[in-house]
């Protein structure tokens, strides 16, 4: 499985009042590998990650997800691809108005025929798996930020999906919360083989999560390959961005 493409960007484009933020990227996320894209703020890198699920298209090009063009496909094509694809956003995006438990058993309950003593054993068991059991009668409000994004893994891992996307794993958080949230996202690819796109300016967490690196710049992929690689780049911004140890 490992040999499998999960993801193909062919030649995607995409502009905002005629300013690119993608042009002609193509890159391959192969299944059971953390690809991490990198890049400086504004450089279209949650972009590319929204696209990978149809929350916003391209102006040309195709995106492959599971063997699927997500371009081409109706609501309810998106809909069947969305169930097989996690979504971490990057301040997490609970629900306010129900608790840490309710946001988790959401996707359950709309997706899914399970009773709801089958879901709330589910719920049990997501929560369990990031460290918040204890917290699962709460309200977002009551939590920390790093509980609400440990919240949102749990919530994007609730129907079990073969890809997850995560925008900005360690935005707001510190040192040793960030490192949890790493912890948690390699013990997904290698207990799992869950095919994990992360979208960071963190590098030690790329360095970290990272089987592939992609450098997106100005609208197109400078480089990609092994942390490794990058760091030895023959591409000035490249190495230096490589370089700062805090990202930028």
């Amino acid at each position: 499985m490992t040999g499998e493409i999960a993801i193909r960007f062919d030649r995607v484009s995409k502009r905002f009042d005629e300013m690119p933020v993608l042009d002609n990227v193509s890159f391959d996320v192969r299944r059971g590998q953390a690809f991490c894209i990198l890049g400086r703020s504004g450089a279209g890198k949650s972009i590319t990650l929204r696209q990978m699920i149809g929350l916003m298209l391209p102006d040309s090009g195709n995106i492959f997800v599971l063997g699927e063009n997500v371009t081409q496909l109706d609501a309810a094509g998106l809909t069947r691809i969305r169930k097989q694809v996690g979504f971490l956003f990057q301040y997490s995006a609970l629900f306010d108005s129900i608790s840490v438990g309710e946001n988790v058993a959401f996707p359950l309950r709309r997706h899914t025929r399970m009773s709801g003593s089958e879901i709330q054993h589910r719920v049990g068991e997501l929560l369990d798996q990031v460290g918040l059991e204890a917290h699962r009668h709460k309200m977002p409000s009551e939590v920390s930020g790093g509980m609400r994004k440990r919240v949102g893994l749990a919530r994007a891992l609730a129907l079990d999906p073969t890809v997850l996307l995560v925008d900005e794993p360690s935005s707001g958080l510190d040192p040793v919360t960030s490192l949890e949230i790493d912890e948690l996202l390699l013990s997904l690819k290698q207990q799992r083989g869950t095919t994990i796109v992360v979208v960071t300016h963190n590098i030690p967490s790329a360095r970290r999560i990272g089987d592939t690196l992609a450098f997106l710049h100005e609208g197109r992929i400078l480089e990609t390959g092994t942390p490794q690689q990058l760091e030895n780049s023959r591409q000035e911004l490249v190495q230096r961005f490589m370089s700062v140890e805090g990202g930028t």
